[in-house]
This record gives C-alpha cells, structure tokens and sequence, in this order.
C-alpha cells in the first residue's frame, strides 16, 4: 500500500517536488506504516516528529466538532526541530472530516514549516458508514463536494495527495487467498454491498442533523474513557442511527 501511495506521490506532485521534500513524517499511529514504505521508496528521510500523548483516543468518533479539535489539540506534539526551514510530507490512512489533518498542517506551519504536503493511503472518504461505525453524514465529510485542491486548501497543506480507490483494493487483495477477493468500499464511492431504501442516506442526514443538536446543547454531557466515548446521564435519548433500526422507523 505504501509503494502504491509513493508512485502516486510522484505522479502527483511531480519528481521536482518529491526532490524538495526533507522529511516524511507519519501522523500516529495509523500514517506509521505507509509512512515506512512511502520514505524508503521516496528515497526521503523518515521522521518521528508527532508524539502521541496515550491517554487520548479515537477523535474522529468524538461527538461534537469542538471536541475533536481539542482531542487532536491533546492527542498530538510537535517536536519543532524536525519542521523548522523543511518541506514536509505528512502521512496518515485517511481524512475524515478533517479535523486532525488541519490541525497537522497548522501545527507543522507553526513549527517553522516551509512547504507541507499531505498524503492518504485511502481515497478520499466521500459517503457516511452505514454499518455500524458513526462516520458522519456526507456534508461533514471534508472530501464532500471538494476536488483535490480544494481539499487541500481546507487543510492549510499546500497540496493533497490520496491512493487510487483501485489501488487500496489491489493492495489488500493481494494478501488475500481468494483471487476474486472483494471489498466493502461504500465510504469511498457510494456504492454499498447492500442495497439500501428508498431516502435512507437522506433520513440518515436529517436523524445526524437531530442528534448534533442535541449534542450541542448538552456538550458537557460527553467524556472519553480510554478507546470510546461515553455519556453522563443528562436526561435525553441518544438516537440509534443504525441501518436496522432506521429500516426499522421507516415501515
């Protein structure tokens, strides 16, 4: 996946670029990997200069915006000397909805960075997750409706670079003893494995939309316990957004 990532880098950015590049730093712990495999086939130094602080955990699932910026703000510090006067790759697994990637790239910037790129070793995520894992409705989705300049500029990074949906699945096929090897890809092109109802994503949008309401009002009500997120009682019912369960409200 990383050698895949790192051909795209170049395609991408061009090899005058990829020359000017004076470290690729993984984002921790999820960019450690192909971070590894994008600097060795770059022929670019390989940086720790993110220290991950332990004790916080999975922001992208935290309920509210401002809590996930400050759960990146506490996840994450920068070792300035790695950035100061360098052009840097930036390496995770995905962009969400953002929120770490900004911070990232500010923080990099802050740091004394000249140039800051920024680079997936997934596609861009353009759909919600229908299956359990609370991803966000399409419009908080970063990639929504976004091209890939666009996209960088809403990260600070001065340019984007994400692996092919084609490559991620020939990556992952290729461990796989089944030739014929299929995955479930449905944040990243829309297409799921099960057919859906008729107005589900939409009813999904507005059941979001409900619940970050409430979640506003009460955004003292949520607390992070080592790899979840979990509630005081408040007196108020969290919706189930499952896809059973919306089927469910719909017949």
């Amino acid at each position: 996946m990383g050698l895949k990532l790192a051909d795209t880098i170049r395609k991408t950015l061009g090899q005058d670029v990829v020359d000017k590049i004076d470290i690729v730093v993984p984002i921790p712990d999820s960019g450690i990997v192909p971070a590894l495999s994008v600097a060795e086939a770059l022929n670019r130094p390989y940086r720790h200069a993110f220290s991950r602080n332990r004790y916080i955990f999975r922001t992208f699932i935290m309920p509210s915006q401002e809590k996930r910026r400050k759960g990146v703000q506490s996840k994450l510090n920068v070792l300035r000397s790695e950035f100061r006067g360098k052009n840097v790759l930036l390496i995770d697994d995905t962009i969400v909805r953002g929120t770490t990637s900004l911070q990232v790239c500010n923080m990099a910037r802050e740091a004394g960075a000249e140039q800051v790129y920024f680079a997936s070793s997934s596609p861009p995520v353009t759909h919600p997750h229908i299956y359990g894992i609370d991803l966000a409705t399409s419009t908080e989705l970063v990639a929504h409706k976004r091209d890939r300049k666009a996209i960088a500029a809403s990260i600070n990074a001065d340019d984007v670079v994400f692996l092919s949906l084609e490559d991620l699945e020939a990556a992952c096929a290729e461990l796989s003893p089944r030739a014929d090897q299929r995955f479930e890809v449905g944040v990243f092109c829309g297409r799921y494995v099960t057919p859906l109802p008729r107005g589900y994503l939409e009813n999904l949008e507005k059941t979001r939309g409900k619940l970050n309401a409430i979640e506003n009002k009460h955004n003292d009500a949520f607390v992070t316990v080592g790899d979840s997120v979990t509630t005081r009682p408040t007196g108020f019912d969290r919706s189930d957004v499952s896809l059973h369960n919306l089927i469910s409200d719909q017949s």
